[in-house]
């Protein structure tokens, strides 16, 4: 599935993943490929998703950690919209 993590300076990760799991304000929960049309307000924690050759452009990479092939992004708030195999983060 395609993943996009927006934040209001920048687009901070564009690609293909694996899965995608993130803070929902009722609680934690991930999304894999062909998960059912969502949308979703987000609270403090953490966006992780898990891919193969992911890449970021050097001004944003500083931003994410890695273990492995999974990748994390600390976040305030936010939302989530999945539909399409497609998964968008909009996030503070």
């Amino acid at each position: 599935m395609i993943l996009e993590i927006i934040s209001p300076e920048a687009v901070l990760f564009k690609g293909e993943v694996i899965s995608v799991t993130v803070p929902g304000t009722n609680g934690e929960f991930q999304m894999l490929n062909n998960h059912a049309a969502i949308v979703s307000s987000l609270g403090k924690g953490t966006v992780r998703f898990e891919g193969n050759n992911v890449s970021f452009s050097k001004d944003v990479a500083a931003k994410f950690s890695q273990q492995g092939a999974t990748y994390s992004l600390a976040i305030n708030s936010g939302t989530l919209e999945m539909n399409n195999n497609k998964a968008i983060v909009l996030v503070d």
